[in-house]
């Protein structure tokens, strides 16, 4: 596993794993999204500046979103045959509105790298996989997928442990609201170290590639942090609540733990650090 200028290849703490428990996925909402479009879109063009493939026939972005990810395949690969999917049919209905040209599917990661129905020069997942269970059987099925000479390449967010995650954690054991999400708390999303994957993909692949980057965000306000978090991480607590009026108790309880843990600089900007996991595994 090698290091460069994009970060370091170590490890980080993995979460607990009982959000197995047949938890709902959470539902997703692009403009909610793709308020942070460009934030959310620099991990997938480091990772696709990175992937050692000339001209990939056939890619496959999955966990696609909005699309954002996928046209930076597309500019990359202009020839290539790109299809991207996702399970959320609201992100596919806002991708095919962008790039109606493009290909599009509905569909779960698991049950598509289950599939026998044709291999790809690329299986590209940007922020998506951290979803997914059972990562030591479905990630060398996605491998799998791949044909000779073309390449599996993820990233996923390694900030289990950041302030941002165990204020929800927190705020879910408080007195005002663990009546609200029960023993069972919510389906969170979770990921291994570096180690992990070497040891799960490396049988399957001809050389890895792997590092950890700590994104450092400037953002105007903790508001912006609460919202940053709406289109993604906080989406299964929000969901977990009955109506939008506790929805918004929540959502202000949080605000209140996030200004706590990220404090403003000398101009009023808050830093927000944000660390991901890269790994490009070649077949």
């Amino acid at each position: 596993m090698r290091s460069k200028a994009h970060g370091d290849a170590v490890g980080f703490r993995q979460g607990p794993f009982n959000w197995y428990k047949c938890f709902a996925m959470p539902t997703w909402a692009p403009e909610q999204y793709l308020q942070f479009a460009s934030e959310r879109t620099r991990p997938c063009q480091d990772l696709v500046d990175r992937v050692a493939i000339e001209s990939p026939g056939r890619a496959i972005d999955l966990g696609c979103g909005p699309g954002n990810s996928t046209a930076v395949i597309a500019k990359r690969w202009p020839r290539s045959e790109i299809i991207g999917l996702d399970g959320s049919a609201e992100m596919i209905e806002k991708a095919r509105r962008d790039a109606p040209a493009r290909k599009w599917m509905v569909g779960d990661i698991s049950q598509w790298a289950q599939r026998d129905d044709g291999q790809f020069n690329l299986v590209f997942s940007n922020a998506a996989l951290q979803w997914v269970e059972d990562h030591a059987a479905v990630f060398p099925r996605l491998l799998r997928r791949v044909a000779p000479g073309g390449a599996l390449a993820f990233q996923m967010p390694a900030n289990y442990d950041a302030p941002a995650h165990t204020a929800m954690r927190r705020l879910t054991a408080s007195t005002t609201w663990k009546a609200h999400f029960g023993s069972g708390g919510v389906r969170e999303w979770h990921a291994h170290d570096l180690p992990f994957y070497y040891d799960v993909l490396s049988p399957h692949a001809t050389r890895l590639d792997g590092w950890v980057t700590e994104y450092l965000h400037v953002m105007p306000s903790a508001r912006a942090i609460v919202d940053w978090y709406k289109g993604t991480g906080l989406r299964p607590f929000l969901d977990a609540l009955p109506d939008e009026a506790r929805r918004s108790d929540f959502t202000a309880d949080y605000l209140k733990e996030i200004e706590k843990s990220y404090p403003p600089q000398a101009d009023g900007k808050i830093l927000f650090p944000f660390r991901r996991l890269f790994v490009i595994a070649y077949r």
